[in-house]
């Protein structure tokens, strides 16, 4: 048995966990449903395994034993919203993990709208403010059941049930728009020319040209101090 203080994992790791295919496809998942970590996903692949598993079991006992066993069972996955009502035991055999990714409380408060992205969702779920049938469920990994999805809301004491809050997503999916005034920018004017008139104007054009002297010249051009 063991020690019970000693934590165990709650999970199985694959067989060949450094694949490309394998890696590739997990870092979808973990995008796709705002995983934390890894250790999420192999959560629910164990929990895949474990119905399958069951699944498989029930395939290959008589009639007589699977007879009320299986009944039972197909109506727990039909509760837990992961088969139709309609379903048999060869339907849990095409189970993949995102069937199980889907009915988490992350996925279905940002699927219902309540949340503008996947992972809005789960800081929603994770800050208390989601609640199911009326209690507050601060797990993003818990499998909402059939009959809980219509009772998924705001909690009646977070500020979320305010809709004008700038956190909220409006119908369809967008923000709600906040008119921000903002003080025109000046923009900077060059100053206004004098006007000149006509008739300066004339003058100016009918006076000649001014000649430059160069020094030379000017200093030969002065006259001579006289002698005494």
């Amino acid at each position: 048995m063991g020690d019970p203080k000693k934590p165990r994992k709650t999970y199985q790791t694959p067989r060949h966990p450094w694949r490309k295919e394998q890696l590739e496809a997990e870092l979808h998942l973990l995008g796709e449903y705002g995983l934390r970590n890894k250790r999420e996903l192999r959560r629910h692949e164990t929990m895949l395994s474990k119905i399958r598993g069951i699944a498989r079991s029930l395939l290959g006992a008589t009639e007589e034993q699977t007879s009320q066993v299986e009944s039972q069972y197909l109506k727990r996955l039909f509760r837990l919203g992961i088969l139709p009502e309609s379903a048999g035991v060869d339907n849990i055999l095409d189970l993949n993990v995102k069937d199980l990714m889907e009915r988490r409380l992350q996925t279905i408060v940002y699927r219902s709208g309540l949340a503008k992205s996947i992972h809005q969702a789960r800081q929603f779920v994770s800050h208390g403010h989601i609640s199911v049938a009326n209690e507050i469920v601060s797990v993003p990994s818990y499998i909402v059941k059939r009959d809980e999805e219509s009772r998924i809301a705001f909690d009646q004491r977070s500020p979320l049930t305010n809709a004008q809050h700038p956190a909220r997503a409006a119908p369809g999916g967008k923000r709600l728009a906040r008119v921000i005034e903002e003080a025109p920018v000046a923009v900077p004017t060059m100053p206004a020319l004098p006007v000149v008139s006509p008739e300066i104007k004339e003058e100016v054009q009918a006076e000649e040209p001014l000649e430059l002297v160069e020094p030379e010249e000017e200093l030969a051009a002065e006259p001579e101090p006289e002698k005494k």
